[in-house]
């Protein structure tokens, strides 16, 4: 296997890994950005109130787009083993 195959291979796991992260990191950050400007406005500074919503946010995201996510995961797995004469000739 010689490092140019590596490089791709690292670079297309890397690229699948970002893509599926991207969407609930985006609604962890935009939710927990609203719920810090809200706390800062009602000098509430309780811990419960920026993590319970933040977890659920995250589940619900999760629970909508795995199916999406599922489908590109099998789909890079697939292409990654058909590519295995490829990395091995």
């Amino acid at each position: 296997m010689n490092p140019d195959v590596i490089v791709h291979l690292a670079r297309e796991t890397l690229e699948v890994t970002l893509l599926l992260a991207a969407p609930i990191l985006l609604v962890a950050t935009v939710l927990s950005l609203l719920i810090n400007i809200a706390q800062v406005m009602t000098s509430i500074q309780e811990h419960t109130v920026a993590t319970v919503p933040r977890i659920v946010a995250v589940a619900v995201t999760t629970f909508v787009l795995l199916p999406w996510m599922l489908r590109k995961l099998m789909s890079f797995t697939v292409q990654l083993f058909a590519d295995f004469h490829r990395c091995l000739g």
